[in-house]
């Protein structure tokens, strides 16, 4: 679950597929009337009133926007996808049409991202990027979206000319707004072609330029994590999780603290949020486990519970997660390595390269991982389960 940089620019959001109530199994409702969930009433006065007036004339399509994005913004920060559904939901009347406004194609690549479509979503930007009539902000994000799905699956040379086209004149009126992103996206690239100590002086040098944010320190703490830098690593994790953090946030820093065997800090930092998020529920079973607490075994139950529940529903959009738990709780390396090896055929993020290569590991198959040869330049933790696994 490690979205790269040119995500989160990009609105893009962290989709981990929500479960239904923790059973040992799966659950079939015997009908319509039985409650599966009471959910927590955590929208506002105003969302709820933005969503009746929708569900009388959802044909307003400013109101249909403002829903939506709003629905996004509250899915990257909690970590629920139920909040896709509703700005599926706001966006309905546009959703199948072939060419809808560019603001709806937007959030719908923005979605289908996120559900990784990503085929769907290259559609929808590279529609986007064509439209000379579509309003300049709009093409900007669609290019940065573009070169957050050309990073996720490894496209990386044509994701990098999507953020270098970012600084041409022709966006130039779009100003500083769009010129921090546009550097920081050259330069999260740079650091995963091999160029991740340049990376880290121009990260570092856009931090001076805006002090105090904290998805730039977010950025900063896993390219240190990947450089093996760890006292960078643990002061910017620090920073990048003060205030307000998003779950993606937390569940890197919590990844960060259980691999330098800090789980009981971990576990602090995860409970004040709940674990509602399948992210964080896996990583305080992690925790938990490391610790040797007997309540991981109930955690671990409780994910592959909604992980199984997902896959009735036609989901399968968590094959990380799940190759994490096979491998840290279920003790079942083969069957992580298969997850691993499937996860990897579909999106290549340096949390993915990581998860094949202790996966091959473990499973005592080293050429598994042989596709990561590269990957051992970029991150030290590769290259050191690499080594081990040839031992």
């Amino acid at each position: 679950m490690a979205p790269p940089i040119l995500t989160r620019l990009a609105a893009g959001l962290f989709c981990a597929a929500i479960g239904l109530v923790a059973t040992a199994a799966p659950f079939t409702p015997s009908g319509d009337e039985v409650v599966i969930e009471r959910l927590p009433t955590r929208q506002s006065a105003e969302t709820r009133r933005q969503r009746a007036v929708l569900a009388r004339d959802p044909g307003q399509l400013p109101l249909a926007l403002a829903t939506a994005r709003s629905a996004i913004e509250r899915a990257r920060m909690r970590g629920d996808p139920r909040e896709l559904g509703l700005a599926q939901a706001a966006l309905k009347p546009w959703w199948m049409q072939p060419a809808p406004p560019a603001a709806v194609r937007l959030l719908r690549a923005t979605i289908r991202q996120s559900q990784h479509d990503f085929d769907g979503a290259l559609a929808d930007l590279d529609a986007l990027v064509a439209d000379a009539a579509a309003p300049l902000p709009l093409r900007a994000q669609a290019l940065l979206t573009r070169a957050a799905v050309r990073q996720v699956t490894g496209r990386l040379a044509l994701a990098e000319e999507d953020c270098r086209a970012l600084a041409t004149p022709d966006f130039a009126a779009l100003g500083a707004a769009l010129a921090v992103p546009a550097r920081a996206c050259v330069a999260e690239l740079h650091s995963l072609r091999g160029q991740p100590r340049e990376a880290a002086a121009a990260l570092a040098a856009l931090a001076r330029e805006v002090p105090g944010d904290g998805w730039l320190a977010l950025v900063r703490a896993e390219l240190a994590q990947r450089m093996g830098d760890h006292a960078a690593a643990e002061t910017l994790f620090r920073k990048a999780t003060a205030g307000t953090p998003g779950i993606y946030a937390i569940a890197a820093r919590a990844d960060w603290l259980i691999e330098r065997g800090s789980a009981a800090e971990a576990l602090a930092l995860i409970e004040p949020h709940g674990v509602e998020a399948d992210a964080l529920l896996l990583r305080r079973a992690i925790a938990w486990e490391r610790l040797g607490d007997s309540r991981a075994a109930a955690d671990a139950a409780t994910l592959q519970a909604r992980f199984d529940a997902a896959r009735l529903r036609g989901e399968n959009l968590h094959l990380r997660e799940e190759a994490l738990l096979a491998l840290e709780l279920q003790r079942e390396p083969a069957r992580a390595l298969a997850l691993a090896e499937r996860n990897w055929a579909r999106q290549k993020e340096p949390a993915d390269a990581l998860l094949l290569a202790r996966a091959a590991q473990a499973a005592g198959r080293p050429l598994a991982a042989d596709a990561l040869r590269d990957w051992a330049a970029i991150d030290v933790r590769i290259a050191a389960a690499g080594k081990d696994a040839r031992s």
